[in-house]
């Protein structure tokens, strides 16, 4: 079938055409697409930070509704609300223990183009292959997906804001459900208070943590962090983050989380931890660190550890935030703007900029 969808190329991020793709297979989802969010590693690929071959259709945060599946799919149907998240192989060790944010195939999967058959759904009217992305390129109208990729969601809430759970929400959230698992009255620090570091404070405010402790350079940032949960704030252009961390909670926290891959940021985040803390980093650029192993990690016995994508398994998260969503327990609504398709340029500068925190371009403005 033909599509339209922004097509990203070395030229243009966002060339909109008329695209070909191919009917689900048996193990398949065709959904249409009501609204996908933007996410930084989406302006990654963009910027060459990230691996996947030109011409790609981005996009990795999308929500939809389904309108035909193959014959071997089973947990959904057609007229279902879901939220497409990252894919898996389900085969390797990491998948079958339930971890398949840390699939062995991860990469291969979702940024170098092609699925799990070295296939790609997605071609030009002229038959050139588009690289399709995290499984899904959710910046069309259409995306033709493995059945792993969909979550079915819950019918009573807002589709339009449920796309970042499939990335930038899952993310912060799942590394402190899953990655750091903080026990009630722990303390925790979030670094960067973007999407991915308010959906942690969220997690944490869930999780009981205490004290909570935003930090970023933007004070309308931090506003909002106390708003979802955060108890504390810190901006580090006036501060010294580590001092301060000291003064509100002595000997430091239990937990940290980082998000900017800032390599100073990284060095505060370890600096601020208590005698066998642990801190979780989600950035994604291409910046090095440089630490003293001895000093920053051995002496107080601390804990640096990657998340990839909340190590999360998809199907069991996304509904657990989505019922969060709607007893108001988790106001992600709180951090979204909504924009045209012909807006999408303008969605990825207010996300760089920061002037949107989570933009969402909505597909189907008919869409209730």
């Amino acid at each position: 079938m033909k599509t339209n969808a922004f097509v990203t190329t070395e030229e243009n991020p966002f060339s909109y055409q008329t695209i070909v793709l191919d009917e689900p297979n048996a193990d398949e989802v065709l959904v249409k697409v009501i609204a996908t969010g933007v996410c930084h590693t989406d302006s990654a690929v963009i910027g060459n930070v990230m691996p996947t071959p030109k011409p790609a259709v981005l996009g990795h945060e999308g929500a939809g509704i389904v309108e035909k599946v193959g014959e071997h799919v089973t947990h959904v149907k057609e007229g279902d609300h879901v939220v497409l998240g990252f894919t898996y192989c389900g085969e390797c060790k990491n998948c079958l223990d339930g971890n398949a944010g840390a699939c062995e195939n991860f990469v291969a999967l979702n940024l170098l183009g092609r699925n799990q058959k070295n296939e790609t759904p997605l071609h030009t009217e002229d038959g050139e292959d588009i690289s399709q992305f995290f499984g899904q390129s959710s910046f069309s109208n259409y995306v033709t997906a493995n059945e792993k990729n969909i979550v079915k969601v819950d019918d009573e809430v807002d589709l339009r804001y449920l796309g970042p759970l499939g990335c930038g929400f899952m993310t912060g959230s799942g590394a402190v459900f899953n990655s750091l698992q903080p026990k009630p009255g722990s303390s925790f620090i979030v670094f960067g208070v973007g999407t991915v570091g308010l959906s942690a404070i969220m997690a944490a405010k869930l999780s009981n943590c205490y004290p909570i402790i935003a930090v970023d350079i933007f004070d309308s940032r931090l506003d909002l962090a106390m708003e979802l949960g955060a108890t504390h704030t810190i901006n580090s252009k006036e501060q010294d983050v580590v001092e301060k961390v000291h003064e509100i909670n002595g000997a430091g926290v239990n937990y940290a989380f980082e998000t900017t891959g800032v390599p100073d940021v990284i060095l505060s985040a370890l600096r601020s931890l208590a005698v066998k803390g642990e801190c979780a980093t989600v950035a994604v650029n291409d910046k090095e660190v440089s630490l003293n192993v001895t000093n920053d990690i051995m002496r107080n016995a601390l804990t640096l550890k990657g998340v990839l994508e909340g190590d999360a398994m998809p199907q069991l998260l996304i509904p657990e935030l989505v019922q969060f969503f709607k007893r108001g327990q988790y106001p992600m609504d709180k951090m979204v703007k909504f924009y045209q398709p012909d807006e999408i340029g303008q969605a990825f500068e207010d996300s760089r900029t920061g002037n949107t925190i989570k933009p969402i371009v909505v597909f189907d403005a008919s869409f209730q």
